[in-house]
């Protein structure tokens, strides 16, 4: 017998913002409004008829590379080839508009990213450390 698992199947493209240690810290970027871009994320997803969400999470690691923002595909992206994005230096309004076009466009494996983010992609800390060791 298959047990199905409520919501796996349909679960959209997610944008996992970092609040971590140096993520959203006033001190360590101190011209850039955190809250505002938070919140900005945050009410798009609401009004996008669940095409995307947002959630925080505590430090992802490159904290030399903050803000971290982790795009996730959506179940349908992840079955078209799509992978998590794990984007840096993720401040500002322009960043921030285009993670709010690629996520609203479907995110990884179903829209294409714009040129201008993919300048921001970065490697996973794992990644990073595996590469570190060869």
């Amino acid at each position: 017998m298959t047990r199905a698992v409520i919501g796996v199947a349909n679960r959209p493209c997610t944008l996992v913002v970092c609040r971590g240690c140096c993520c959203g810290n006033a001190r360590k970027h101190p011209g850039t409004d955190h809250t505002w871009q938070l919140g900005r994320l945050r009410a798009a997803a609401a009004d996008s008829a669940g095409r995307f969400a947002v959630r925080t999470t505590d430090c992802l690691g490159p904290c030399d590379q903050a803000n971290i923002v982790v795009v996730q595909p959506s179940s349908a992206g992840r079955r078209s080839g799509g992978r998590a994005t794990w984007i840096g230096f993720a401040m500002g309004d322009a960043c921030t508009d285009d993670l709010l076009r690629w996520a609203t466009g479907g995110g990884p494996g179903i829209a294409e990213p714009p040129a201008t983010l993919e300048l921001q992609f970065i490697r996973p800390p794992h990644e990073a450390r595996a590469r570190a060791r060869r």
